[in-house]
């Protein structure tokens, strides 16, 4: 569980409201759901217009990283490496076998199973890295779903003013929907703007970040079995290693 984002998340809306709240407001006049309907509903209309649906499907996938990421064992993979490297120079890329039907990381299955069937060293990492770019991109294409609804959710938010302010003029005689309409013209566009820099823009950065450790894993991953591939000494693939360690 990520708490530094959980954290952030709830000082954003304490800091929002209670200074709202400082001035005299009321909570209860933020809570406006025609206008939460016009920018979250446009916003995701928006959003879906644009992407096809197996990577708008892949984004809200990704969601549950912000707070939940995935973990990066980094200090034992190193660890599995040199033990692989050892193996493989001691007893060749065969002894590798067992190990690479048991691997559950898909990534590692597939670099392993390289190695055990003795494909080249520069096969091996052309493959891999074309594995891990493919990969890459994919997880990004999925992050950059959230950038959009940061980009569209103000511009809906605009449209919701313009859309209370119609209300507003077409019922100016009547003080009751003059001020209903005013209030949903205001409210949507703290909508718009409080949902792009609270939610969507922070979750699609915060997501991006995490791809990128995903891929320094993966890149470990390459570096380490590229090396067993060479038959370089365990020790000096340690060391290589463990520049990942501190990135």
């Amino acid at each position: 569980m990520d708490k530094l984002a959980i954290s952030g998340f709830v000082l954003a809306l304490f800091a929002v409201a209670g200074g709202f709240m400082l001035e005299g407001g009321g909570l209860s006049t933020l809570l406006h759901l025609p206008a939460f309907i016009i920018v979250v509903g446009g916003t995701l209309g928006a959003v879906m217009l644009q992407t096809p649906f197996s990577q708008f499907k892949l984004g809200l996938q990704m969601l549950p990283w912000v707070v939940r990421p995935a973990d990066l064992p980094m200090q034992q993979t190193v660890g599995r490496i040199v033990d692989w490297g050892n193996a493989a120079r001691t007893n060749g890329f065969l002894s590798l076998e067992s190990a690479a039907l048991e691997e559950t990381d898909p990534f590692l299955h597939r670099g392993l199973n390289l190695l055990v069937d003795g494909v080249e060293s520069k096969v091996l990492q052309d493959t891999l890295d074309a594995e891990l770019t493919l990969e890459r991109e994919r997880w990004l294409r999925g992050a950059r779903i959230f950038d959009a609804m940061g980009g569209y959710s103000p511009t809906i938010g605009i449209v919701g003013a313009v859309l209370g302010l119609i209300q507003a003029m077409s019922n100016i005689s009547d003080p009751d929907l003059l001020g209903l309409g005013i209030a949903t013209a205001f409210v949507a566009t703290i909508y718009g703007v409080g949902f792009a820099n609270l939610v969507f823009i922070p979750v699609g950065n915060k997501l991006k970040s995490i791809v990128h450790q995903r891929t320094l894993y993966h890149e470990l991953i390459v570096e380490g079995l590229v090396s067993i591939s060479m038959g370089e000494n365990p020790r000096n693939i340690e060391r290589k290693l463990a520049a990942y360690r501190l990135s």
